[in-house]
């Protein structure tokens, strides 16, 4: 800043001080590399006059000064140090969600700006951050939201009050705790939701502006419900609520806009939401079948409309609702199984897996552990009765293929869950595992719970007895042939021994044993048993294998 216009802005004349604000503000607007200014001393001076103009009631360039606060705090080098409680308190009263007993003359603009400067300046300094824990800027807003009902406030001042807020609960798990149970903002923030969705329930579509205030409440209940080392909630002091947010967000799904992109982002909040919500409460995203939505379908599918609507999902604006199975609309499993798929076409970079499908993987498997219905409608979409197998399970462009391409995923995380959701879809059944998947594929969750030896899971205990396993004729024609290791058809092979005399026989076993006694010692392979708890223990020498040949024989003659 030239020496001129700082003469301006700290002279203190409000006349050129207006100047000197516009001229900083424009010239500075995209500026984010501030050592100009922190390393001639410029920044602090300028720091201390600009507040000292804001706690002059006569000010009238308060815009101008708060806009000016707001470029300066994007650098952090003197924030620390230079930041009060007087500060914070003053931009806190301006932006409306001061302590009670202070009252709010700021116009919208000034409250905005202030809210503006405080999500910076909270973002950017730690001590800001503590200072928050005792100040009144988390029950001002808490406070402010409970009058959302009431009061018309701006799309600005609602917008930034969620920023702000998601900020204090992402930063300070002290300040989360105390919005969740103190300031009792769960209820408050879902009651904020309910009154959004009532304000576009005519149409029930959301304007660009209404789902960014929506993504903005979505990821500030993320913050309040997500489970961690510092923030346990016991679920059952607050099933109700959890209920309550289930059931809002089951209502959201059916909300719809004709930005597809923005859509998604919506449902990519709520799954991310659903993540942190218990199982008991996941029944309410499937609710009973209405008549009149039966109808509806019927309809709805006499005219052809199913392949129509397809086509309209995948533009992000559908007006069809209804998913009937067994007496339920499960459109909102639908949808959840529609945001996996979309998310497997996306997620092209290996890096990008995790991000893009631990959350809808994780929903998926609540859900289908929450009900029956759940679970046999999203087996039914995912694990249909099996028709093509000339193909490994992990080729192909279907849900399975994409799950199984995942049991061998370097992402144990993923391997982990895309496993899961595949073993509970087959009822925790080894065998029903291994027909959809291979055993090659699904070793790594046989291994890690104790099942190479085919034993059944405690958990398998719970699922009903009925078969949902009806295996079709084209299965039948071909089980015989089907290699249970790659879990697909595989055609006659010569015997790579036919034609050898006893000696050769003998002397290429010998060569395979050499071989494989080479990789042992080179720490390549570990040869192993399957232990009495169903896991590969590692043995030390061949007659420890040799002692288990009679046994798995007697195994393998009782299972057949």
């Amino acid at each position: 800043m030239d020496a001129e216009s700082l003469r301006c802005l700290l002279s203190g004349d409000y006349g050129l001080v207006e100047d000197a604000l516009d001229k900083f503000n424009k010239q500075n607007a995209q500026v984010f590399n501030f050592t100009h200014f922190t390393s001639t001393g410029q920044w602090v001076l300028i720091w201390d006059k600009l507040f000292a103009y804001l706690a002059d009631p006569e000010m009238p360039h308060r815009v101008g000064c708060l806009m000016a606060i707001k470029v300066l705090s994007r650098d952090k080098t003197y924030l620390n140090e230079s930041v009060t409680a007087d500060h914070l308190n003053a931009l806190l009263r301006l932006a409306g969600i001061g302590p009670l007993a202070v009252p709010c003359d700021a116009t919208e603009e000034v409250q905005v700006e202030a809210l503006k400067c405080l999500s910076n300046m909270i973002f950017q300094s730690s001590k800001c951050q503590e200072m928050c824990l005792g100040n009144a800027s988390t029950e001002g807003i808490i406070r402010r939201v409970k009058m959302y009902k009431e009061v018309a406030y701006g799309y600005d001042i609602k917008y930034f009050d969620m920023k702000l807020l998601f900020l204090l609960t992402a930063i300070n798990c002290d300040i989360r705790a105390m919005v969740r149970d103190q300031l009792h903002g769960l209820v408050y923030l879902v009651e904020t939701l309910d009154l959004f969705m009532s304000q576009a329930a005519t149409f029930k579509e959301f304007s660009d502006k209404d789902l960014d205030l929506i993504n903005e409440v979505l990821k500030v209940l993320f913050n309040l419900t997500v489970r961690s080392a510092d923030n346990l909630v016991p679920e059952e002091d607050e099933a109700s609520q959890f209920h309550r947010l289930v059931t809002v967000l089951h209502d959201l799904f059916f909300y719809r806009t004709l930005n597809r992109d923005r859509i998604v982002s919506l449902h990519s909040n709520i799954v991310n939401l659903l993540t942190s919500v218990p199982v008991s409460c996941y029944v309410e995203l499937v609710t009973p079948l209405q008549q009149q939505q039966q109808q509806q379908h019927l309809q709805a599918k006499q005219d052809d409309a199913q392949e129509k609507q397809q086509e309209v999902d995948e533009e992000g604006s559908n007006t069809i609702h209804t998913v009937p199975f067994e007496g339920r609309n499960v459109y909102v499993l639908q949808v959840l199984v529609d945001f996996l798929r979309r998310n497997f076409q996306r997620a092209e970079k290996k890096s990008d897996q995790y991000e893009m499908l631990s959350p809808v993987l994780t929903v998926l498997i609540k859900a289908i552990r929450a009900d029956a219905i759940h679970r046999r409608y999203v087996r039914s979409v995912i694990l249909p009765p099996l028709r093509d197998v000339h193909d490994r399970p992990e080729v192909g462009k279907e849900l399975r293929n994409y799950l199984c391409s995942l049991l061998t995923s370097p992402c144990t995380q993923i391997a982990d869950l895309s496993a899961e959701l595949l073993f509970v879809l087959c009822k925790e059944n080894v065998g029903r595992m291994i027909k959809y998947t291979g055993y090659g594929n699904a070793a790594g969750l046989f291994a890690n719970r104790g099942l190479l030896g085919g034993r059944s899971t405690k958990g398998s205990e719970q699922y009903s007895s009925d078969s949902e396993d009806s295996d079709t004729e084209e299965y039948k024609q071909l089980q015989h042939a089907i290699n249970p290791v790659i879990g697909c058809y595989e055609p006659p092979k010569p015997n790579p021994l036919e034609g050898m005399s006893e000696e050769q026989k003998e002397y290429e076993a010998m060569e395979l044993v050499k071989l494989m006694d080479k990789l042992q010692r080179q720490g390549l392979i570990q040869p192993c048993k399957i232990g009495e708890d169903g896991r590969p223990q590692a043995v030390d020498h061949i007659m420890e294998l040799q002692e288990e040949i009679p046994e798995q024989q007697r195994d393998y003659k009782r299972k057949t």
